[in-house]
């Protein structure tokens, strides 16, 4: 669906460079000079996030961040202000705001925030789990009939209303972020925020500072205060990804803020106190790494107050009918197709496939198809040439196809296997994992030119998943590092 977003700033300026960036079909755009018209334009919207000027000229952007408050925490509010009134927007954020933008605003930079923005608020409302219902044909929702499945719902009922720390482990695809947003949802903290920080998608140096915040002049660049996840959160909900990734450091301060509900910020001495309930998920074994001193043993007694088992894809028995008729109809509609039924031959492959990559990949694969596909019934012939050449499900289908379908020649890869079993490796799994997904995603990045929003389409992820995904391999961001073709980068005014 697309997403409703308000601006409140009494500079034409301002407003009429949101209205040239922030178009339909991809946003509903509201814009409001006042502050009286921007609460009625809330009231009678709901918009998905608002963009607030700290000065406004019948009342102050903190008293009507306070009423937005009051009618719906959740709703993501990020402040643009001037120099010299910064420290009022940090004052903000200490009550709850989502972030703040200094003037003049950079298009890239506004984006960025305001996409991050928009996936948090559509991770609170867009519901997981919809029990005994229809699902709808958009939006990620745990699906699935199979015992392993049930299991899971269970123990989102269990835990969802008790306030406990939840640890949910799966491999990656499995949809542990889904099993989260479920378990928040349904909790008693379902009106206040949810925020999500991925700890392998950021750089060790400022993970700390992501969740604790930084006094200024804690570090070099520290030019002026953070306000970190844990106090912004402040009666909210806290989803940490892939938790098994900070460092021993981390791990002893998170360890703390669960015991205590207190903290520091970096290079402070302030004590501050919060309420946040912490929600964890990993793909990794903790539980071996506590034994194995990669990973503290009472952080992880601590986050495994109640553990969700999330079952790959493989174990989930006749989930896959299920799962593929779903992401058929939601990814027809996206993409203006009209298939909605896979035949009896494509089902039957795709349950031979193993999917080391989950519901992630049975949705890239299906996306893929979909791209390739003619007619209103998705065929053999539409699968990806990999998944049809597998040796656990493809004979059939490469007997159909003819010669012309010789399996793929991938004699770099090879080599890499060969080397790092010489080495004696013990991760070759998440090695391998690894660099094929540099290669892919390099791969597509090239074909797009680096323009991110096709690439995520084509991949079949959140624009912001390969954002995180590029940082952590290592590889550029930056448009113009994948083509020379250069690109205007307007900015907002001041």
């Amino acid at each position: 669906m697309m997403p409703t977003l308000l601006v409140i700033d009494d500079e034409a300026p301002i407003l009429h460079a949101f209205r040239r960036f922030f178009r339909e079909p991809d946003f509903r755009l509201l814009t409001a000079p006042t502050a009286a018209e921007g609460l009625r334009l809330a009231a009678q919207h709901k918009p998905d996030a608002v963009v607030l000027d700290l000065q406004l000229p019948d009342l102050s952007g903190k008293e009507v961040f306070r009423r937005l408050r009051e009618a719906d925490a959740r709703v993501p509010v990020v402040f643009m202000t001037g120099h010299g009134t910064a420290q009022s927007a940090i004052e903000a954020m200490k009550d709850g705001a989502y972030d703040y933008l200094l003037k003049p605003i950079g298009l890239s930079q506004v984006r960025d925030v305001l996409a991050s923005a928009l996936q948090i608020s559509r991770l609170m409302r867009v519901p997981a789990l919809l029990a005994g219902e229809v699902p709808p044909e958009d939006g990620d929702i745990l699906i699935g009939r199979s015992a392993a499945m049930q299991e899971v719902y269970k123990a989102i009922g269990r835990v969802a209303t008790q306030d406990l720390t939840v640890l949910i482990q799966g491999e990656s695809g499995t949809g542990k972020e889904l099993v989260a947003r479920a378990v928040y949802q349904n909790s008693r903290r379902a009106s206040k925020p949810l925020l999500t920080i991925n700890c392998a998608a950021i750089p060790e140096p400022l993970l700390e500072s992501e969740l604790f915040g930084h006094e200024k002049g804690a570090f070099t660049g520290a030019d002026r205060q953070r306000i970190g996840k844990f106090e912004q959160t402040r009666g909210g909900t806290l989803f940490l990804d892939e938790v098994g990734d900070m460092t021993p450091l981390t791990q002893a301060k998170v360890l703390r803020v669960l015991q205590e509900q207190r903290f520091e910020r970096v290079g402070g001495n302030e004590t501050i106190q919060t309420d946040v309930r912490v929600i964890a998920a990993s793909n990794r074994d903790l539980a071996k790494m506590a034994e194995g001193g990669q990973f503290r043993a009472d952080l992880y007694y601590r986050l495994s107050g109640f553990a969700i088992a999330l079952p790959p894809l493989r174990e989930r028995g006749d989930d896959l009918p299920l799962l593929v008729e779903y992401f058929l109809k939601c990814f027809s509609k996206e993409m203006g197709k009209e298939v909605s039924l896979a035949t009896a031959e494509v089902l039957e492959l795709l349950c031979r496939y193993p999917w080391p990559g989950n519901v992630r990949e049975l949705q890239s694969v299906l996306r893929q198809s979909l791209l390739r596909a003619r007619g209103s019934v998705l065929l053999p012939e539409f699968l990806p040439s990999g998944l049809l050449g597998c040796e656990e499900g493809g004979a059939a289908a490469r007997a159909g196809r003819g010669a012309g379908s010789a399996a793929i020649d991938s004699p770099t890869l090879d080599r890499f296997i060969d080397k790092r079993l010489q080495e004696g490796t013990g991760q070759l799994y998440a090695e391998f994992q690894a660099e094929t997904e540099r290669y892919l995603i390099s791969r597509v990045m090239r074909h797009t030119g680096g323009n991110q929003l096709q690439a995520a389409l084509l991949l079949g992820i959140q624009r912001g998943k390969l954002r995180s995904k590029l940082r952590a391999l290592g590889l550029p961001t930056a448009r113009s590092a994948w083509s020379k073709a250069d690109t205007s980068r307007p900015s907002f005014p001041p």
